[in-house]
């Protein structure tokens, strides 16, 4: 939508260690990235490093001038105010409560438009990403199934989600669409980010090898399931597998709900070979009724949408002329309701970073 928009926003990748601020234009970073540590406990100093930063980046765009201020930062906050506050594990100084965006509006005199992380990659993934990469190919196959909504997720520290419907970023009623505390599929009463986080795939690993003093963080686990590297590799296989079943559990609540297709992002994505399987196959299990009747849990078939048998099916649907009743005339109808996964090509961070432009640009055109 926006790859040939000449408007430049500001961005920043908000980290409890660093910050790293930059410029993008048409999609595309323009400006050598600035890294600065972010000083995330302590509020003067923090704030401080922001301005710094977002300073310096827009003295290295030769004059030209910024229309926004765009970018992702943790909650819990009230994203649409621009409020951060409450409980941030790696911005200690910020649980009071901070008005962060009328600090920086008010500093730099530009609209400031702040989000959570898992919104934004939802955002790039549906404008310049996996949807209409999706719908292209779905075009170029002949078919006439077009798609318009998404939910992105993000596997690493967090279990983050990010929801598009109709091509609107859909940031609820409390910036407060989530998905880590959903159920976990089987510790009762614990939260599905324990099953999906990198600390999951670290502690199922200890777990599984007896290894309770491990330092592997997940790709060296990758490394050990692919026997690249010395390790328990069934262990490792099975770590990954429990977070795909986890995960495959919690989207089958959300996909349902809104009738979307699924990106993955994060770097957990590298090891897909072994966290996929059993992520399809719980979005493809079924439960069962009182009187013991089975009932997909998706009322859709579901495809991998990276794996391209799976996709040609997807693209070829069932579609089958129907006669329109009392007439000779027919219609196309086909009854397959489908649905598919694939892993962000673009990559969370650059996802994110687009989606922070996009979004940006969209509450301008507004």
């Amino acid at each position: 939508m926006y790859d040939n928009d000449k408007r430049i926003v500001i961005t920043l990748d908000a980290g409890g260690t660093n910050f790293v601020f930059g410029a993008m234009r048409s999609n595309e970073f323009i400006v050598e990235p600035v890294t600065m540590p972010s000083k995330s406990d302590n509020l003067d100093l923090c704030l401080a490093t922001m301005v710094e930063g977002f300073e310096e980046i827009i003295s290295r765009l030769g004059g030209e001038k910024p229309v926004a201020i765009s970018f992702a930062f943790p909650g819990p906050a009230d994203y649409a105010n621009g409020i951060i506050g409450g409980y941030l594990p790696n911005f200690p100084s910020f649980r009071d409560g901070v008005a962060l965006g009328a600090f920086l509006e008010n500093h730099f005199g530009i609209p400031v438009y702040i989000n959570n992380d898992g919104d934004l990659f939802a955002f790039g993934e549906a404008l310049a990403g996996a949807l209409p990469e999706i719908n292209e190919r779905l075009a170029k196959a002949g078919s006439s199934r077009r798609y318009n909504n998404l939910l992105g997720y993000t596997f690493g520290t967090g279990f983050g989600i990010g929801s598009v419907i109709d091509g609107k970023l859909n940031r609820g009623n409390n910036s407060c669409i989530e998905t880590f505390c959903l159920p976990h599929k089987s510790k009762d009463g614990i939260i599905a980010e324990e099953g999906v986080a990198v600390r999951a795939i670290k502690r199922v690993y200890a777990e599984e090898s007896g290894d309770a003093n491990h330092t592997f963080e997940p790709k060296d686990i990758c490394d050990i399931a692919d026997g690249k590297a010395e390790g328990n590799a069934d262990a490792a296989r099975e770590a990954f597998r429990q977070l795909g079943e986890t995960a495959g559990n919690a989207m089958a609540i959300a996909a349902q709900v809104t009738d979307s297709l699924i990106v993955i992002g994060g770097g957990i994505c590298g090891a897909r070979r072994y966290f996929m399987p059993a992520l399809l196959d719980e979005l493809r299990s079924e439960l069962k009724t009182l009187n013991g009747e089975s009932v997909k849990r998706l009322q859709m078939e579901v495809f991998d949408l990276d794996n391209e048998e799976d996709f040609a099916r997807f693209a070829k649907g069932a579609a089958r002329p129907l006669k329109v009743y009392g007439t000779d005339k027919t219609v196309v109808y086909d009854p397959m309701k489908c649905t598919g996964v694939a892993i962000s090509k673009l990559g969370a961070s650059k996802a994110i970073s687009i989606g922070a432009y996009c979004f940006a640009l969209s509450q301008l055109d507004a």
